[in-house]
């Protein structure tokens, strides 16, 4: 097994990965867009990673040179695209595997893995879930689309980021069931606002709605990390609302081409529109509470 590996994208989620695959024993050499020039401040995931192993490089050549592994962790399906087939690809040896484990919806997915194939590059989408904190305790759910023998050629990397690894089918796969997964998020958060404002509406303590219902039919991640946040106003960001916003679009979109209804799925879209317009856009997604206290 190869252990060069190069990771595109030490964000707040691929800094913790890139510095998990570092510490799992892995060359891993870095790549980010930004990393702070002078007068500006570094990306406080970036030294995350460097202070983990992860070497950082100062161009996408350097970063992928004879890797065998190539794990990206970026934005959005512009980003992906411009990274991985405009510049990236061309610089591979045949047989090279991709890893993908940004979120760019399962269209977009299949028409870049194609793309790479046609270059004789072998491609898995998997994005994750589990925000920074997953992250970092290398416990995110990955969710991987592409054929079975890349699948399992990819574990021995994908264990070392996360705990919860399933193969959900062919490329494009793996985002289909991120963007249900993204669904429930949002839904989810939805329920949570709205419990802390009737908590509070009845001089409940938020703690005690978080210790009690997460014990029963109503328990979530994302009442467990997020509820008290939601309650004290605590916003920093985990999974910003900009990303959120992102992948409900891509839901949108998959939504529209096969004429499904989502009404609930609108509703959430709108409260995070509504925080963006309140200047919530880098704030994390249990900001949501905003749309209703301020909107």
């Amino acid at each position: 097994m190869d252990r060069s590996v190069a990771f595109l994208g030490l964000g707040v989620m691929g800094g913790y990965m890139a510095a998990n695959l570092a510490q799992g024993g892995y060359a891993v050499r870095g790549w980010n867009r930004t990393v702070g020039g002078p007068g500006e401040a570094v990306r406080p995931s970036i030294p995350i990673a460097t202070a983990a192993g992860v070497t950082l490089a100062p161009t996408l050549a350097a970063a992928v040179k004879n890797a065998g592994v190539v794990i990206t962790c970026l934005g959005d399906v512009p980003d992906v695209q411009e990274v991985l087939v405009d510049q990236v690809a061309a610089l591979l040896q045949p047989g090279t595997m991709i890893i993908d484990t940004s979120t760019i919806g399962s269209s977009a997915a299949r028409e870049i893995g194609a793309t790479l194939a046609a270059q004789g590059l072998r491609f898995l989408d998997a994005p994750v879930s589990g925000g920074d904190t997953g992250a970092k305790q290398g416990t995110l759910t990955i969710m991987v689309g592409g054929s079975e023998a890349d699948f399992q050629a990819a574990q021995p990397y994908l264990a070392t980021m996360g705990k919860t690894i399933t193969h959900c089918g062919p490329v494009g796969s793996g985002q289909g069931v991120k963007m249900c997964n993204q669904i429930l998020v949002s839904m989810n958060l939805v329920g949570i606002c709205e419990a802390m404002l009737l908590a509070a509406a009845q001089g409940i303590d938020p703690q005690l709605v978080v210790n009690v219902c997460n014990q029963g039919a109503a328990a979530s991640w994302a009442l467990e990390n997020l509820g008290m946040k939601v309650a004290e106003g605590d916003f920093a960001p985990g999974f910003m609302i900009k990303h959120m916003l992102k992948d409900l679009r891509l839901i949108k979109e998959i939504a529209a081409t096969h004429a499904q209804e989502l009404p609930g799925t609108l509703y959430a879209d709108q409260l995070f529109q509504d925080v963006a317009a309140l200047g919530g856009l880098d704030q994390g997604t249990q900001a949501m509470i905003r749309a209703y206290r301020e909107g």
